[in-house]
């Protein structure tokens, strides 16, 4: 191997000094994405890693990705403090315990990656080079689902902006996370080989980014119908006074008023519980609205609460409502939030949130599969609530016969952080998978448009009152990744290591 000792040997030498390196890493990792966007450095930041996998032991490999996860999860989901204690009133200690919890849970997993690594690759650069990525996206894909899941932070979406967005509407964003982790384990093999290998191991670098710009410039879906005249209306209320009794009728006045201001657009779309209300408490509301776009013909997609009676206890949902002239449709929403919208904790911790002062009460969860919304010319639309579109296999149902996507958020809990701007470029993404164009409204930004080819079309300011409209093309047709979900880059990474492991016990 053509490589002498000094920093290569870093991780063997000086462990301490190495695992502070990979904190360093994880948490430079946060720069590549939005709203820096440094997604070109993405696979130089994991190339360190990828090289320890193949220069110590298992166990301190895994070591060496914990600590580059707390780095990765403690700067990119700082904002969670924000939402915990800023907006949901608990003590800042409690905030800092749930976001240190989940940096440490999702750097666990990230253990156990670095572990996998080390232990099927067997100190070879060349069978890091399937190994290493496979182990990667394994661990990402079974953090975003096992425990409610966090997809969070997954490297694919980093790419929105580089050439392996290509491999999105064909593998996903998991897909694009493999290519990343591939280009960074070729890189280990121009360290650590001499000539011609060297000359090989460099195009392997550069190969998933050429494969990615080829199937970037594929058309997957096609343009169905008319485009449609579409506003989006942000309140721009802070969170903090959202829910003030006093602040309801002037909320509810600016939609009404907005969307009076808009005629001419065929769909008008509201934030999440962009009424703060209970969606029996507006009824008459709701039927001025109806009256008001009936002369245009219109369709109005709000967020709001709804309540139903149940055996026990009322049934509280965090619905969409999509109104017409005539008509209402209800989507719910289905992926709740662990600690803000239900509470998976025994009734003795339950009763001192309740003695604190702090919500306590759930949410319930809307059915798996939903009829589709659709507009009042009939086109049917993709709804996701909330950080559900971050579950991209969980939307699939609704593809290919939904022609949009419509995400409706409230990221005024995070505050002026780098939530919005992460949660934004992961609408970006599910527009690539799907091959759909996506309209993103929320309470204080940022609101976007975002085309079939996960571009930003148009977008608002945050923390601003808003209206904000744009021509929507709707697509028909089916992606790869719309047909076959994350199965095959799931089933791919699972033989790679299989295979792997029965290469060891030969």
């Amino acid at each position: 191997m053509a490589y002498d000792r000094g920093i290569l040997h870093l991780a063997a030498d000086r462990p301490r000094t190495s695992r502070a390196f990979a904190a360093l890493l994880g948490v430079l990792t946060t720069f590549t994405f939005e709203p820096v966007g440094w997604g070109l450095i993405a696979p130089l930041l994991i190339t360190p890693l990828l090289f320890i996998a193949l220069t110590v032991s298992p166990r301190d490999a895994g070591g060496h990705f914990f600590w580059y996860g707390l780095g990765l999860f403690i700067s990119g989901t700082y904002w969670i403090q924000i939402s915990v204690a800023g907006f949901g009133g608990a003590p800042w200690w409690v905030a800092i315990v749930l976001m240190l919890g989940l940096a440490l849970l999702m750097s666990t997993w990230l253990w156990i990656g670095g572990w996998a690594i080390s232990r099927f690759s067997h100190g070879e650069p060349w069978v890091l080079l399937l190994v290493g990525p496979a182990a990667w996206v394994l661990i990402e894909w079974l953090r975003g689902w096992v425990f409610t899941g966090f997809p969070w932070l997954a490297l694919g979406y980093s790419q929105v902006d580089t050439w392996l967005a290509g491999w999105a509407p064909v593998l996903g964003v998991y897909g694009a996370s493999f290519a990343v982790a591939m280009s960074a384990a070729a890189l280990v093999i121009v360290i650590m080989s001499r000539a011609p290998q060297r000359w090989f191991g460099l195009g392997l670098v550069v190969a998933p980014w050429i494969l990615g710009l080829m199937l970037g410039a594929i058309d997957w879906t096609e343009p169905s119908g008319k485009p449609l005249r579409t506003t989006i209306i942000q309140g721009g209320v802070a969170q903090d006074l959202k829910w003030l009794p006093q602040q309801r009728l002037p909320t509810l006045n600016f939609y009404r008023r907005a969307t009076r201001d808009v005629p001419d657009s065929a769909l008008v779309v509201w934030p999440e519980v962009a009424v703060p209300a209970v969606l029996d408490q507006v009824e008459d509301y709701v039927t001025m609205l109806q009256s008001d776009i009936a002369a245009n013909d219109q369709t109005v997609f709000f967020g709001v609460l709804e309540r139903i009676e149940g055996d026990d206890k009322p049934l509280v949902y965090n619905s969409v409502v999509a109104i017409d002239e005539s008509n209402r449709q209800i989507y719910r929403k289905r992926h709740l939030v662990p600690y803000g919208e239900y509470f998976p904790v025994p009734q003795f911790v339950r009763d001192w949130m309740k003695s604190m002062n702090l919500p306590y009460n759930d949410l319930s969860k809307g059915d798996p599969v939903q009829p589709l919304l659709a507009t009042a010319s009939g086109l049917q639309v993709a709804t996701a609530i909330c950080y559900e579109d971050a579950y991209a296999s969980e939307m699939l149902y609704a593809f290919p016969d939904a022609g949009l996507i419509i995400n409706v958020s409230n990221d005024a809990w995070f505050g002026d952080s780098i939530a919005a701007h992460q949660h934004l470029e992961i609408a970006r993404m599910r527009s690539l998978e799907t091959g759909r164009p996506s309209i993103r409204a929320t309470n204080t930004g940022i609101s976007a448009f975002i085309d079939h080819e996960g571009e930003i079309v148009k977008q608002g300011p945050q923390h601003l009152p808003v209206s904000l409209s744009s021509q929507v093309q709707p697509q028909s047709g089916a992606t790869p990744f719309v047909r076959g979900g994350n199965t095959p880059i799931v089933v791919l990474c699972l033989l790679i290591l299989g295979a792997s492991w029965m290469r060891s016990r030969a």
